[in-house]
């Protein structure tokens, strides 16, 4: 697991300050991180702007130095503000797709500290979120201008950096599994399907070029039939919440047949089969092959499966 780690703001384009400075403390945190998730054994790469001049300059640089590297994950940490006060903010972790990540980070921070927890928020309108290419989040770790959440913060520091790293289980998303009845799909010969139906999640055969034939059979025009049988891949009814698009992409599921006890590795190919047909799974005819099983033969699926892992 790799992950890059940025500061929000820059050295020259100054974020929010108050009791404390958003950008020192930023540089602070993102440090330390990188020594605890080194520790644990992840791959780091941080990052801090020590150049640009204006926000629009910070922005792109930082996005631009993230979507340069080979990584997993993107993580950007940034202080909040709101007017000076005695009182208790919080903490809150941002997301467009991550939102379990960002829950499970935000829930350690505040078990950590006593911060109140702010909870994990979608936005959709940070240049973050929006133009990193890997799944993303980014952290509010307290607010500058309130005297509680500073207090809290540098009294249990370490704790807080700990929890990020570790109790928020930081670049490694939950396994879910389910387990049931299966049947095949995809493919030329695959009548259940229409000559142009598509697929939910993959737009083009670039997206995942390894499940596909080399041209599209005669008479179809959609990806489903252009699947190829001998490979192996699944269809399940995914929780796009829990498991995004980029991960459907980037990750594969665990198959085992109880039936013979053989176990063999997917790609996330499609949504379904519909509940109607009381088969939790469609898998290629490869896989089904493969794995010693025929139409409604049991099979447990475990998602995500790190595709370098055998």
């Amino acid at each position: 697991m790799k992950i890059v780690i940025s500061s929000g703001h820059g050295l020259y384009v100054r974020g929010a300050s108050g009791m404390i400075d958003e950008v020192d403390e930023a540089r602070r945190v993102v440090k330390t991180l990188v020594t605890n998730l080194e520790a644990l054994g992840y791959g780091v790469v941080e990052f801090h702007d020590d150049v640009s001049k204006t926000q629009n300059e910070n922005l792109h640089r930082i996005v631009d130095f993230h979507n340069s590297q080979q990584r997993d994950l993107d993580v950007s940490v940034h202080f909040n503000a709101y007017v000076p006060t005695d009182a208790a903010r919080g903490t809150e972790v941002l997301y467009v797709t991550q939102q379990d990540l960002a829950t499970r980070l935000v829930n350690a921070i505040s078990n950590s500290s006593g911060l109140a927890n702010r909870g994990a928020q979608k936005r959709t309108d940070l240049f973050f979120l929006n133009n990193t290419d890997k799944p993303a989040v980014l952290i509010e770790v307290c607010f500058v201008d309130s005297k509680t959440d500073c207090d809290l913060y540098e009294r249990y520091y370490d704790s807080i950096c700990r929890a990020i790293a570790t109790v928020g289980n930081l670049g490694h998303p939950p396994e879910y599994e389910w387990e049931g009845k299966t049947s095949w799909f995809g493919g030329p010969e695959d009548s259940g399907v229409a000559y142009d139906e598509g697929l939910a999640f993959i737009y083009e055969v670039a997206d995942q070029p390894s499940l596909f034939l080399p041209s599209q059979p005669p008479g179809t025009t959609g990806l489903a039939r252009r699947l190829d049988p001998s490979a192996y891949y699944i269809a399940l009814r995914w929780d796009y919440n829990q498991t995004p698009r980029e991960q459907l992409l980037d990750k594969m599921a665990k198959v085992y047949a109880p039936k013979t006890g053989k176990v063999e590795y997917a790609f996330p190919a499609d949504w379904g089969p519909h509940v109607d047909t009381g088969r939790v799974a469609d898998i290629s005819p490869g896989l089904m092959g493969e794995l010693g099983i025929s139409t409604d033969d049991e099979v447990r699926v475990t998602f995500p499966h790190n595709r370098t892992e055998t």
